[in-house]
């Protein structure tokens, strides 16, 4: 009885994990802001005032795990599609299209072809009636479905962060003519820049980047206050990926494995992608035999755990290099990077950050890891939007949001298992001092002296 007890209020404290709370304010308007290349353990390795500030009055997520490849343009359309790469079709910087046999690079993206495979958020929020905005977002100056954002600007290097976060917050207020959008993406290069430049590893270079990006939060929050918008917009601030220390004592030349004339190169490192010019079996072999720091997958037996197999857009062969190699094709010593991504997702290296704040997330509250396409999921409950088919799911962060009654299921657990254990042993306890109060001590018997011998019998 005691056992199904304890069952039944573990599976009552699960529901309470995971159940809709069923009072929802009006939505408020959401910014999502992305700072591209901010590695998760920056925040623990250099001082970011204005970021802790932030995601100490809201919600802090310590480490994402993106999608692979761990790179910007896939990564930034799975935030806000809630897809995987190989879901959305954009797999890469460079990218080949069997059918229509055009190419992709990151300087000529504009096709919307590459981009028609899934439908980011600011479109999805335009069917309810909402005004929707993005500022340089990977994507967002694509004509998708004959459509784009309400208001969008076209990326741009010279345009600072604080002329971008002006246009934002006007867009975001609205005017007479106009209603303010209810979804914002503002996007920010840094400290992606800086990483390859001079490598995550560069304390001094990459401490002088993150001081610059954590004083653009600072710039963020005071125009937030100031137009007053804080307290009445909720803010996600994020990454598309991490980044990685090369060495130029870590280079793959493919020119050692194989000519040239065996296969076309797609995309180049650290995850290469080629098409096989004669017998694919045969440029396989010799690229698995490359090199010790570079696996080699046909495209069938590339993991399932990177889903990265199932569109006609990854190609034949892909080679992917351990964390911090660099792939190159010719007899060159020279480092292209001194910082990358584009590893295996489950690096930590490779992990952005999420940190949240408004008035619909708890405040002080802290989180060790969720997935990058849980954003999505999470975006359109905060804005009271069906989301479109994807790979999140909000179950694992609602336990963000304020609204929710929200239990610490392992914690739970753990303490019902103790109170079990605790109790179970009591019970062994009682149970042994009563079966020795039953059978304990023989009782007392009196001796009979037996009138016709002298010897005792027992009564």
């Amino acid at each position: 009885m005691l056992f199904k007890i304890l069952v039944g209020f573990l599976c009552g404290t699960a529901v309470l994990a995971t159940e809709n709370n069923t009072t929802h304010a009006a939505p408020v308007p959401l910014l999502l802001v992305s700072l591209d290349g901010f590695r998760a353990d920056y925040l623990q390795r250099f001082p970011m005032p204005n970021l802790q500030l932030l995601y100490r009055q809201g919600v802090l997520v310590e480490q994402l795990t993106n999608v692979f490849i761990t790179k910007t343009f896939p990564n930034h359309y799975s935030l806000v599609t809630g897809l995987y790469a190989e879901s959305h079709g954009i797999l890469a910087s460079n990218m080949y299209d069997p059918v229509s046999h055009k190419h992709f690079h990151v300087s000529n993206d504009t096709d919307p072809m590459w981009w028609s495979e899934a439908q980011p958020l600011w479109l999805t929020a335009l069917d309810y009636g909402y005004k929707t905005a993005t500022m340089m977002w990977p994507g967002s100056d694509v004509i998708i479905g004959n459509r784009t954002a309400t208001h969008f600007s076209p990326y741009n290097s010279h345009v600072t962060f604080q002329q971008r976060l002006a246009n934002v917050t006007n867009w975001i207020l609205g005017n007479d003519k106009e209603q303010g959008a209810m979804f914002a993406a503002l996007y920010w290069e840094e400290p992606d820049r800086s990483g390859h430049l001079y490598g995550p590893d560069n304390k001094e270079a990459m401490g002088e980047a993150l001081k610059a990006v954590d004083e653009n939060i600072g710039l963020l929050v005071s125009e937030l206050k100031q137009t007053g918008l804080w307290g009445r917009i909720n803010v996600l601030v994020t990454s598309d990926h991490g980044m990685a220390q090369c060495s130029a004592e870590r280079l793959i030349r493919l020119d050692d494995c194989l000519h040239r004339d065996n296969y076309t190169l797609v995309d180049l490192t650290p995850v290469a992608a080629l098409i096989p010019n004669h017998d694919p079996t045969a440029v396989f072999d010799l690229l698995n035999k490359c090199h010790a720091h570079m696996t080699a997958y046909l495209k069938k037996a590339i993991p399932e755990r990177l889903h990265y197999q199932n569109n006609k857009r990854i190609q034949p062969i892909i080679l992917l290099a351990d964390e911090g190699w660099t792939i190159v094709q010719g007899k060159t010593d020279k480092l292209p990077r001194l910082g990358d991504h584009g590893y295996d997702n489950s690096l930590p290296s490779m992990h952005p950050f999420l940190a949240a704040t408004g008035p619909s997330f708890r405040q002080g509250y802290q989180v060790s890891s969720l997935q990058s396409v849980d954003i999505y999921p999470l975006m359109c409950h905060l804005l009271s939007v069906q989301p479109r088919p994807n790979n999140g799911t909000l179950t694992r962060a609602r336990c963000m949001l304020a609204s929710e009654s929200c239990w610490d299921v392992p914690l739970v657990v753990s303490l019902v298992v103790g109170v079990l254990l605790a109790l179970t042993t009591i019970t062994l306890l009682f149970r042994m001092l009563r079966s020795r109060q039953t059978s304990g001590p023989r009782p007392f018997q009196r001796l009979h002296i037996d009138d016709d011998d002298d010897d005792p019998l027992l009564e």
